[in-house]
């Protein structure tokens, strides 16, 4: 099992410079024992006895404890994760790519996600082969269909933070439930830096390690790239007219910003809350004033639906007709797989770069041009 103990110097200074945006833990105070992280800090892996790895997310502690081996004393509050972990429980929807990522999507057998709301073809071909099965809502899971499987975890959203009986429920069957946090994170190479923890918690370190490394390689160009000036909305319209903008210290804004762009809000242009969405609602004139002159516009198609046309997107909202981005044809729509392809991080900030270099061809990975 892969473990990196050491960073070279050369690498603390990259840490330092061109990733700032990393965990804010300078290597002097991460433990020798543990998983070097640079970017994500919403989770911590420190490699223990018995070859087995405490896990700390949040308040919440998991002793991954390899097959043959017991759990050491002393961590009592931790729950026991054994492997090998061959029937798993996702009901985070964004975990499933950073699984298969890793290698061990045939772990999984149970999703709180329909066949039709999956984007990802890899599960749903998983789903027609009936290796992975829809048991329910995150809310009201099949309790028997988890004894039934054998159920070894649950990895759950923080969607489950509204529903703590089900937790309780699930925890009191003897399987222990991680809250995964990635969503937390605000750098989105944080994000998809948890890819290693899914390395740990199915024994394939290296394959997640080596895909996390080949990913973040891509963008060693366009981080160091000076800023272009080019400033992008990123939106999209409710069924109630309301413009649903992302906060500007969101890790989409925050990929805009690595690609070389800036987003057009700051928190100064909008009253923000401290809640957790990663999202806020604002007044069509709100963001006709501040968005009209914006060089690009990106509208979100996860939850109000992908468009086809400009046309089909200024009937929704006419307004728009006088912003400088639908005069100048530079309006995109994000495809379905933005949100659920977690390790498409490093790909969607490229695809941001080519916009903003007007490089982009019309219909790339993650988002195509309305026409």
């Amino acid at each position: 099992m892969l473990r990196r103990i050491f960073l070279s110097s050369a690498a603390c200074i990259f840490l330092a410079g061109c990733s700032a945006k990393g965990t804010g833990t300078s290597i002097a105070e991460v433990p020798e024992n543990s998983l070097k992280l640079e970017y994500a800090k919403q989770f911590t892996a420190e490699y223990i006895e018995n070859g087995c790895t405490l896990v700390s997310i949040g308040e919440d502690r998991f002793i991954v404890v390899p097959e043959g081996e017991t759990a050491p004393s002393g961590y009592a509050d931790a729950a026991v994760i054994q492997q090998p972990l061959e029937c798993v429980y996702n009901a985070a929807s964004s975990a499933m790519d950073l699984i298969d990522g890793a290698g061990a999507l045939d772990k999984v057998s149970m999703t709180s996600t329909k066949y039709e709301d999956w984007c990802l073809s890899s599960v749903r071909d998983a789903m027609d082969r009936e290796d992975i099965s829809y048991i329910g809502k995150y809310s009201a899971p099949d309790y028997e269909a988890l004894l039934e499987e054998g159920c070894g975890l649950a990895i759950e959203s923080t969607m489950i933070y509204h529903s703590p009986e089900v937790r309780e429920q699930i925890e009191a069957l003897g399987i222990p439930v991680l809250v995964e946090r990635s969503s937390y994170e605000k750098d989105p190479l944080g994000r998809m830096e948890w890819i290693k923890l899914y390395g740990i918690l199915f024994g394939c370190e290296e394959q997640a390690e080596r895909l996390f490394d080949e990913k973040t390689a891509l963008l060693s160009d366009i981080l160091t790239d000076e800023k272009n000036g080019k400033t992008a909305a990123f939106f999209y319209i409710n069924s109630s007219g309301g413009v649903v903008v992302r906060k500007p210290a969101d890790y989409v804004p925050e990929m805009m910003r690595m690609a070389g762009g800036e987003y057009i809000f700051s928190n100064s242009d909008l009253d923000t809350d401290d809640n957790a969405l990663s999202t806020m609602t604002i007044q069509p004139e709100t963001f006709y004033e501040k968005a009209w002159d914006a060089d690009v516009l990106i509208y979100n198609s996860d939850i109000a639906g992908s468009v086809d046309s400009i046309s089909e997107l200024t009937e929704k909202y006419p307004l728009l007709n006088d912003f400088t981005a639908v005069k100048n044809g530079n309006v995109w729509c994000t495809e379905k797989n933005m949100f659920q392809q977690t390790t498409g991080a490093a790909d969607i900030i490229a695809e941001l770069h080519l916009i903003f270099t007007d490089k982009a061809g019309d219909k790339m990975n993650f988002m195509y041009r309305l026409e």
